[in-house]
């Protein structure tokens, strides 16, 4: 019998040993962590969700005990609002949190709230968001962008579409579909915001014509015979980053291996929920508890093998489902993903004036950090910290020139 004490440190050696070779490799200067001790300076990692299928990599690196491994304990924390999560973020009751990735670069910029240094640690998943709009829309003939647009104009009252926070995911894909239909988000509906679990309920007594949230509460939506799937976010943007592993500057300077340790927990999770179907059914099984998502399984399940239906008849395989690992390339925090969030704040006038988009994306997502992660688990990593992707309307996004992308948009504030 190996005694724990003595495989834990067999391990930590073999841990610094490899983290020195790959931090010599990569031209990193060798910190405190590859010189000395690796150990988390911190044991126990409170992590906040809200309760949406992408939370399933943070729970099931705490639930398979992946985190032991790393020597911490992750104790998943279910918040009510994405308001919620960024204030315990700021405060440090959380110290990190499956968050909107547009709201950590919000807080960053203080833009509508407090303002603090903030950073993204990893990517939690691609893909996987809808847009529903409601039955009674649907029964009127609006079942996409270009019908919706046609029955808005023919059609004249007050629209609501709801998002679940301001400078968030949910907020920017509805604006970027609407806009690419020619609705205007801004002068042509009322947009309000709603936490995620509290969408369907909403819809159901006519409180909004539409909404863009995370799954499963899309998919509930058809269940319960008051929504339709009128587009997914994979349609909008093919692979388009989601929710990151959140976190302040401030926790990743005090606690750099215990943040470590972390990105490597959640991506063994990560890689973990990607490597079977059966491994998918089994997360699924586990985050609908009312402990996490408190839904049914069947409004999980479906969805994240890529069965789709909208609700009206139409069922389609999507080989772009939510992927939580895809090779490293669904964790892989790119500098260009959080730039594109900029570019939308600035088009919608929550930012005034053009930030040094690179400067900042390379101030909040802590791309080496991760790097060092991923070599213990020998995940790959991309060449380049940018990446190209065609959206819905045509435009290509690279992240080369942001401000003219940000400008050059028909539709805007």
């Amino acid at each position: 019998m190996v005694h724990r004490g003595s495989l834990m440190s067999a391990q930590r050696r073999q841990f610094i040993k490899g983290s020195a070779a790959f931090a010599a490799g990569a031209g990193i200067t060798p910190g405190v962590w590859a010189a000395g001790s690796d150990a988390p300076e911190k044991k126990e990692v409170r992590i906040g969700f809200i309760p949406l299928t992408d939370c399933a990599s943070v729970v099931m690196a705490s639930v398979l005990k992946f985190d032991e491994k790393y020597g911490i304990k992750i104790i998943p924390t279910k918040e009510a609002s994405w308001a919620g999560v960024r204030d315990k973020l700021v405060s440090g009751e959380l110290d990190m949190a499956h968050v909107l990735y547009g709201l950590v670069y919000g807080v960053h910029l203080g833009l509508g709230g407090p303002k603090k240094d903030m950073a993204v640690l990893m990517t939690l998943n691609h893909n996987g968001q809808a847009i529903t709009l409601s039955k009674k829309l649907a029964d009127k003939g609006a079942v996409d962008g270009a019908s919706l647009a046609k029955l808005m104009a023919g059609d004249k009252r007050e629209y609501t579409f709801a998002q679940t926070f301001p400078t968030g995911t949910h907020a920017m894909w509805l604006y970027y579909w609407l806009a690419a239909a020619g609705i205007n988000p801004m002068k042509d509906a009322k947009v309000i915001t709603v936490p995620p679990p509290q969408m369907v309920a909403n819809m159901r007594v006519g409180n909004m014509d539409g909404f863009c949230v995370g799954e499963p509460w899309n998919h509930r939506a058809i269940i319960d015979g008051i929504g339709i799937t009128a587009v997914t976010s994979q349609d909008i943007w093919k692979d388009h980053p989601e929710k990151v592993l959140g976190t302040t500057s401030e926790f990743v300077k005090k606690n750099p291996n215990t943040a470590r340790a972390t990105v490597m927990a959640v991506l063994e999770a990560s890689r973990w929920i990607d490597a079977s179907l059966t491994n998918k059914n089994k997360m699924a099984e586990v985050i609908a508890e009312k402990a996490y998502v408190n839904t049914s399984v069947d409004a999980i399940n479906q969805r994240i093998l890529g069965r789709y239906q909208n609700g009206l008849g139409k069922t389609w395989d999507d080989p772009n489902h939510m992927k939580f690992f895809n090779d490293g390339a669904a964790t892989y925090p790119y500098l260009s993903d959080g730039m594109w969030f900029l570019t939308q704040h600035k088009r919608w006038g929550l930012l005034k004036s053009h930030p040094d988009y690179l400067a900042v994306a390379r101030q909040i997502n802590q791309t080496e950090l991760y790097k060092q992660a991923a070599a213990q688990l020998k995940v790959s990593v991309p060449k380049s910290e940018l990446r190209s992707s065609k959206l819905i309307d045509g435009v290509v996004w690279d992240g080369k020139d942001p401000a003219r992308y940000a400008d050059d948009f028909k539709v805007n504030v």
